[in-house]
């Protein structure tokens, strides 16, 4: 297992580094200069402009920048921050909490609602609440996540008044924002534990369970569902990088502070340091998720071994 994630951990180093470089690439093909944006915004003269982008760096060559982008992540230093003129890692610290507290309570309402629904659905072949609950998965899919969010707002914010609208603070600010989330990803989850449920209920062993007097819910929750869930367990660790793209979008949305609301911010106002920082700490998490997934396998079904 120890050999198996370090394997796992040097193969992320090229993935990081993939992610580190285009994202510096994609900042330096955006139109506008930073410096110009923020001469702009604090009303400096023009002469200055050559002086700021000197202290910003911007007017070294690209390569230059490059590497000097790679050798402050390698000892962890993102920068300072253009726009806000803080240190990159403080402010990502101050932003992350809100950001996995949207997402880790939009992946328990997709795992648990999404499990329920895909095995409901499964046990009920065929019928109306088959029928209903691929309809309802659907929907979720298939919906943007700022649609969702307003209609969400609309209706349990503005017409019944049981939700606040925006902003975050007690627990009743964060269910709305959490469901809108989760629910496009409780679809997905809901449709694959479906069809694996289906298939592993097909299996010979499963009969030979059945013909040995198991009771159904025995063999169901014992024997079915362990395997059934190893496609949707690997379909969960790329949902978790899903969430965490729609939290900029809910975020803004539903004026909540994060890091993706603090990322659109940081995007606008052409600061590099901040956007790459974002960035990296976001793929940290997505490569960590994944890897605690390949790990979860040995768990759910004991005949996957990793090499020792």
């Amino acid at each position: 297992m120890l050999r198996y994630v370090q394997r796992r951990l040097l193969i992320a180093i090229p993935v990081m580094l993939g992610v580190a470089t285009i994202a510096f690439a994609l900042m330096h093909l955006l139109p506008g200069d930073p410096a110009e944006v923020m001469l702009a915004q604090s009303g400096g003269q023009a002469e200055t402009l050559a002086r700021l982008r000197h202290q910003l760096g911007l007017d070294l060559p690209l390569h230059v920048q490059y590497f000097r982008f790679l050798q402050n992540l390698l000892r962890g230093d993102f920068g300072e921050s253009i726009w806000l003129r803080k240190p990159v890692s403080e402010i990502l610290l101050q932003q992350l909490p809100a950001t996995l507290e949207l997402a880790v309570a939009a992946m328990l309402l997709a795992i648990l609602g999404g499990i329920s629904m895909g095995l409901l659905a499964a046990l009920n072949h065929n019928s109306w609440l088959d029928r209903l609950v691929m309809v309802i998965s659907s929907v979720g899919i298939s919906m943007p996540i700022f649609w969702s969010s307003l209609l969400g707002i609309y209706l349990f914010a503005a017409q019944l008044h049981w939700l606040p609208a925006t902003g975050q603070g007690d627990l009743k600010h964060l269910i709305l924002p959490a469901a809108v989330l989760g629910y496009g990803a409780a679809g997905s989850v809901a449709r694959l534990m479906r069809s694996s449920m289906l298939e592993v209920l097909g299996q010979e062993y499963i009969t030979a369970a059945m013909a040995k007097g198991l009771f159904w819910r025995v063999v169901v929750l014992r024997h079915a569902l362990k395997n059934a869930l190893i496609p949707v367990v690997t379909m969960l660790g790329l949902q978790f990088g899903g969430l965490l793209g729609g939290a900029v979008i809910t975020e803004t949305v539903f004026s909540r502070q994060g890091l993706g609301r603090t990322m659109v911010d940081a995007i606008v106002w052409k600061d590099f340091p901040l956007v790459q920082g974002g960035v990296m700490l976001i793929a940290g998490m997505y490569v960590l998720v994944n890897l605690l997934v390949d790990i979860s396998y040995g768990f759910i079904d004991p005949r996957i071994r990793h090499e020792a």
